[in-house]
């Protein structure tokens, strides 16, 4: 038994990196470079075009710089993907300061849901790149390269505890498959003054990366939600499963 946490990317990403240039065979789930390749070729080739890539990533001006990114993406310097994004949840988990211990278990347990990269560990080495969920590239969509790949990798952790804690726009860029029978969407809830419980919006991905970062560092391979949600009680973070089978993170 393990645990899998599924993350959303960020917009924002750390510039430079100590690693060497781009190396699919460096990067997890290795059936996804079939996928990575001519999309990587795509938007390097579309930023040759620099209005135009901007137009399509919908980027002013103080954003040119991304353009660039995505021009030189397969010959820059990489970092590990959980210290390359930044933004709210990548703030809370702040990954550069993990121990070791902590940083390992990440690697082996978390898995970031890229645009371009589909899905990377996280400690997969990445370059900086711009490109979103619903970013208009020319046919065939972003949506539809990735969908049945994405899925398709899912499969093979049927008999794992998943932990999804994806935007729904990356959901569906890559449902988790009804096989997976353990697998749980996490919504970030907080309880009113009236009593009522709302989900959050912005503030919901900072208590997604405190999660993580809990996680991380406490290290338990939890096989079971039950297991989780009993250490949730004893760690501070409020867990509960809703009749329809989402996790509910309170905060």
């Amino acid at each position: 038994m393990r645990v899998l946490i599924l993350l959303p990317p960020s917009e924002t990403k750390r510039d430079g990196g100590e690693g060497a240039a781009l190396d699919y065979a460096a990067l997890s789930h290795p059936a996804l470079t079939r996928v990575r390749k001519p999309l990587v070729r795509r938007v390097a080739a579309l930023a040759r075009t620099p209005e135009e890539m901007m137009q399509r990533l919908k980027l002013g001006q103080k954003l040119a710089f991304e353009v660039e990114r995505n021009r030189v993406v397969a010959k820059s310097p990489t970092m590990p993907a959980m210290d390359r994004y930044t933004g709210v949840l990548y703030e809370a988990l702040d990954a550069p300061e993990l121990d070791p211990t902590a940083r390992a278990f990440a690697a082996e347990h978390v898995r970031i849901h890229s645009a371009l990269f589909g899905l990377v560990g996280a400690g997969d080495p990445l370059p900086a790149y711009r490109l979103s969920h619903d970013s208009r590239l020319d046919a065939p969509s972003i949506k539809s390269v990735w969908a049945e790949a994405i899925s398709k990798e899912l499969l093979a952790h049927r008999d794992e505890l998943v932990l999804d804690l994806r935007s729904e726009a990356y959901v569906h860029l890559g449902p988790v498959p009804a096989a997976v029978s353990r697998a749980y969407f996490l919504r970030v809830v907080t309880t009113g003054d009236d009593g009522v419980r709302r989900a959050l919006n912005h503030f919901n991905k900072k208590g997604k990366g405190e999660l993580v970062r809990a996680l991380v560092q406490h290290g338990e391979n939890f096989g079971e939600v039950d297991e989780l949600i009993e250490w949730g009680a004893t760690s501070g973070h409020r867990l509960s499963l809703t009749p329809e089978g989402e996790l509910l993170l309170e905060v």
